[in-house]
C-alpha cells in the first residue's frame, strides 16, 4: 500500500491540472501560432512559465485504483501487476483468466 500522503498528492496534481487545462491550452495556441506577432508570443510564454508547474499534465503519476501503487501500472485495467493477479485468479475481472498450455 503506499503512502496516503502521494495518494492525496497526485488527486490534488490532478484537480489543479483539470481546472487549468483550458488556459494552458489557450496560452500553448497562442505561442505555436506562426501568425501571432513575437512580442505576443513571448508575453504568453512568459504567462505560461508563471502558472505552477503542477498544472502540467505530465504531473500526473498513474496509480493502481487499489493500492495507489505507482509501479507495474496497467492503463487498461486501471491497477498494479499485483493486483492485476490476485484479481484475475479469484476471476473478479472479466475475460480475463490464467494462461495454460
Amino acid at each position: 500500500m503506499a503512502n496516503k500522503s502521494s495518494m492525496e498528492s497526485d488527486k490534488r496534481i490532478r484537480r489543479i491540472v483539470s481546472a487549468k487545462k483550458e488556459k494552458r491550452a489557450s496560452l500553448k495556441g497562442v505561442i505555436y501560432d506562426k501568425r501571432v506577432s513575437p512580442e505576443e508570443r513571448f508575453v504568453a510564454q512568459l504567462k505560461l512559465a508563471a502558472m505552477p508547474r503542477t498544472s502540467s499534465s505530465t504531473r500526473i503519476r498513474n496509480r493502481c485504483m487499489v493500492t495507489g501503487r505507482a509501479r507495474g501500472f496497467y492503463r487498461k485495467f486501471g491497477i498494479s501487476r499485483i493486483m492485476l493477479r490476485e484479481m484475475a485468479g479469484e476471476g473478479l475481472i472479466p475475460g480475463v483468466h490464467k494462461a495454460s498450455w
